[in-house]
């Protein structure tokens, strides 16, 4: 008895095209690649580049902000892990504001100085 699905299979053999022939599979993938292309190329030609170029800048720059967070936010989680060097850094941090409180806010020639030195960046930067 003949199996028929082994029969079908036996049966089915593609057809061969010679190349270049109208049904050659290389001639329309070629002619479907050179439409699309085609049609690409027109809708990139109607894009405004020097306004997505901005959009681009801005999405950019905003993507390495995030990024730049989520990496200072897992080192300072793994800092926090370990035990005693949350406490340094606190210490450390507090030592640093002193030292800059002493030597910018100590006398009150050094806080008109640093007054002056605001007032100069703030006019430098901001006009």
């Amino acid at each position: 008895m003949v199996d028929p699905v082994k029969a079908e299979i036996r049966s089915f053999t593609p057809p061969i095209r010679p190349p270049g022939t109208q049904d050659d599979p290389a001639l329309t993938f070629s002619k479907r690649y050179d439409e699309a292309i085609s049609k690409i190329n027109a809708s990139l030609d109607k894009v405004d580049w020097e306004k997505a170029g901005r959009i681009g800048t801005i999405t950019a720059i905003l993507l390495v902000v995030s990024l730049a967070l989520v990496l200072v936010n897992s080192i300072l989680a793994t800092i926090h892990l370990i035990p005693v060097l949350p406490g340094l850094l606190q210490l450390l941090g507090l030592v640093v504001a002193a030292q800059w409180c002493y030597h910018n806010l100590y006398t009150k020639d050094k806080r008109q100085a640093f007054l002056e030195r605001l007032r100069n960046l703030r006019k430098e930067y901001l006009g």
